[in-house]
């Protein structure tokens, strides 16, 4: 793990795991970790932001105090990403978001293809499958979702889309996602949604926001 200072009020931490760590489990584990901490107080930030590999600390009134506080913390936080039966268990205890799909989208056989298998089967691993929410990005409210098998990792498109629907869910490289509005992209589309993923009048804005558990409900 490297710590990087950014501006005068914020922090980056680089999750270079070990070979045998996956880099998003080490990045929820940071995750889960900096949140419990300032829920208790013992940590001062505006922002805590994960991404693929990275999470960044913004407004800490001491930088250089909190990259100390990281340090200290950084052995307990590699030891929660060896206990997998304890991260599973903490994903069961939360509640998981139901988000119904209608899977009927235009890459399902390609997909099934690409994994193997019949259209009715994808569908059935995905709504077997428990997710989590590991980042936002792309668009405002952007889920990117962890909890397939690294080996189910899909290709995006060639050439993407100039136009996906709102509420599309499609899947791309390890992860899974829904698109919150319309937009262009590369991803696979397997189906559709109605919910409502991105709302500026809503606090918060994301409807899935980081470290949020979801089941994918066949409508």
């Amino acid at each position: 793990m490297r710590i990087r200072p950014v501006g005068a009020h914020a922090l980056l931490l680089d999750c270079t795991a070990p070979a045998d760590i996956p880099e998003a489990a080490l990045v929820e584990a940071w995750r889960a970790e900096l949140w419990r901490r300032r829920e208790r107080g013992d940590l001062i930030a505006v922002e805590i932001v994960p991404a693929a590999r990275t999470v960044l600390l913004d407004g800490l009134p001491d930088p250089t105090t909190t990259a100390e506080q990281l340090t200290r913390w950084a052995s307990a936080v590699a030891a929660a990403t060896t206990r997998p039966d304890q991260a599973e268990a903490n994903a069961e205890a939360g509640d998981a978001v139901e988000v119904p799909v209608v899977f009927d989208g235009p890459d399902l056989p390609v997909v099934a293809e690409h994994w193997g298998v019949d259209v009715s089967t994808v569908r059935n691993r995905l709504t077997s499958t428990r997710f989590r929410v590991a980042f936002c990005g792309f668009a405002p409210g952007f889920p990117y979702l962890t909890g397939l098998p690294a080996e189910l990792a899909l290709p995006r498109l060639a050439t993407p889309r100039p136009r996906v629907p709102a509420g599309s869910v499609a899947l791309a490289g390890p992860y899974a996602g829904i698109y919150p509005g319309a937009s262009p992209g590369g991803w696979q589309l397997v189906g559709r949604t109605d919910l409502v993923l991105f709302d500026v009048a809503a606090d918060p804005p994301a409807r899935l926001g980081p470290g949020t558990t979801v089941r994918m409900v066949a409508a």
